[in-house]
């Protein structure tokens, strides 16, 4: 039978600005409100900013709500929807278009005094849901503010600046001149810095950080969970998150497509809830697949000598076995970024020479030196040396966990890399570092790695989390599973996320 009296939500059908831009479902904003207590719909006094409005979904379902909860204190339904919406109800828009969308979803018109509007006592066209045309504050070709590039951003009125109300000001209280008891939204999550995507530079913390200056008794915003381990300039913004003790809920996505369908983000997305009266270094974690919750746990946020967030329990179970062995840390040997002092795009290198070069400039990806060129590590010339690449894949949670520690090899003496390569140790036999090898291609050694890899680039900070084993003797997955008493629930949940070499 065919149904005829279908009547979708539009707000659902939306198609998205960009992958940084991403319209939030009327779903998963109502999931994100249910943290919110009960009680606070039937608050008439109960303020809500939006900070980032788009489609205005957040400030629409708020308002369902104070319509019910405020049913019997303003019994009149206009009284009810006019109080709502002037004593209420607050968004800062993130571009003009999506001013007009939002009060077209929240006013049922775009222009809040208009004659469409719901509410007929607004005095100006933009209501509550206001927009303004700003622009980038430039200094040393860069937005102080949000860190936009000057040669990318500077644009005519023609052209969207994408300097964003909220973060452009240093005193983001004035904007409104009150105190919220509730923000929540869905920042814009990075910004390109004039070279390929792959460049872009977070901005999202910036809107969880101004949120914080307004001191809401509740913060929620879903945010990329890339933050948790690494992004590019998020080593404060990660440290402050995790030491901070009024974070009471982290639900968790490793797939950002449970939360936003037909969107890829590196890494997923998380939505969290800051409660200013929770005081604790305990954290409750949902970790959400496939649109159910698989595992909810309270823990630390931040493990004795970590300084990234665990997401996964049954991983963080597996680390914490590995932990209590006290062993040394495989970054310990790893050696630094460019490890004999050539850079990736070195090409003064010869057919022969006295020492082999491994180099992704060259056809055969080798080539040759004269000694007198190595000016570091130049002891480790003479071992044999583990070597991978520098650009690893990054894990798609999406796509069955698939970590390739890519390019791994054993670069024999008399041989050195560029900084194309990471060298993950040296030893003085070729059996050691067979053996070393051997190490790196279990899938308990890939999963460990795993934990901190965010971006393409191997470091010695990937291998934080791995401890170090002794490299007399070969190693496999067997025979760690057995070293760490893994239970046969971690070794199959390991193994379903890291592929077999």
């Amino acid at each position: 039978m065919i149904q005829t009296n279908y009547n979708p939500d539009v707000l659902s059908c939306l198609a998205n600005l960009s992958n940084d831009e991403v319209f939030t479902p009327p779903n998963l904003v109502n999931q994100i409100l249910d943290l919110l207590p009960k009680e606070i719909w039937e608050n008439k006094d109960a303020k809500f900013l939006d900070p980032v409005s788009k489609s205005g979904v957040f400030l629409r379902e708020i308002a369902k709500r104070l319509m019910i909860g405020l049913e019997k204190k303003i019994p009149d339904k206009q009284k009810r929807i006019n109080h709502i919406y002037t004593m209420q109800l607050y968004g800062i828009a993130i571009t003009e278009l999506t001013s007009m969308l939002s009060r077209r979803s929240v006013y049922c018109s775009k222009i809040a005094n208009g004659k469409y509007s719901v509410c007929n006592e607004f005095k100006n066209e933009q209501g509550n849901i206001i927009y303004e045309s700003l622009k980038h504050t430039w200094e040393n070709g860069k937005c102080t503010y949000c860190g936009a590039n000057k040669d990318a951003y500077d644009r005519d009125d023609a052209f969207e600046t994408y300097a964003y109300n909220f973060i452009h000001t240093d005193k983001p209280e004035k904007i409104f001149n009150m105190k919220f008891d509730v923000i929540v939204g869905n920042p814009p999550y990075q910004l390109g810095d004039g070279g390929n995507n792959a460049s872009a530079i977070p901005i999202y913390n910036l809107f969880v950080e101004q949120a914080k200056k307004l001191n809401p008794n509740y913060l929620i915003m879903i945010i990329p969970a890339r933050w948790y381990a690494g992004g590019r300039g998020l080593e404060s913004f990660r440290s402050n998150m995790l030491t901070d003790k009024h974070l009471k809920e982290i639900h968790d996505f490793k797939d950002a497509s449970d939360c936003f369908p037909g969107i890829r983000v590196g890494g997923g997305v998380c939505y969290f809830l800051w409660d200013k009266n929770y005081k604790s270094n305990l954290v409750k974690v949902s970790e959400h697949s496939k649109g159910v919750i698989r595992k909810v746990q309270t823990r630390p946020t931040l493990e004795e000598n970590l300084t990234i967030f665990i997401r996964d329990s049954i991983v963080h179970a597996i680390l914490e076995k590995a932990k209590a062995y006290k062993e040394e840390k495989m970054s310990s040997i790893v050696f630094k970024q460019k490890p004999y002092g050539f850079r990736t795009n070195f090409i003064e290198f010869d057919k022969k020479g006295e020492i082999k070069i491994y180099t992704k400039k060259s056809d055969d990806g080798f080539s040759f030196i004269k000694k007198e060129k190595i000016l570091k590590n130049v002891k480790s010339i003479n071992e044999w040396k583990v070597v991978t690449s520098r650009s690893t894949s990054v894990p798609e949670e999406d796509n069955g966990q698939v970590l390739r520690i890519s390019q791994t090899f054993i670069a024999e003496p008399d041989s050195v890399v560029t900084e194309s390569y990471v060298v993950v140790g040296s030893f003085k036999t070729k059996k050691e570092a067979e053996n070393c090898l051997s190490y790196l291609k279990t899938r308990f050694f890939r999963l460990l790695c795993q934990m901190t890899i965010v971006s393409p680039d191997v470091s010695p900070r990937t291998f934080d989390l791995v401890p170090l084993q002794n490299f007399k003797e070969a190693w496999d997955d067997l025979k760690l599973y057995n070293k760490y008493k893994l239970t046969q629930e971690e070794i199959n949940y390991l193994e379903s996320l890291i592929r077999e070499v």
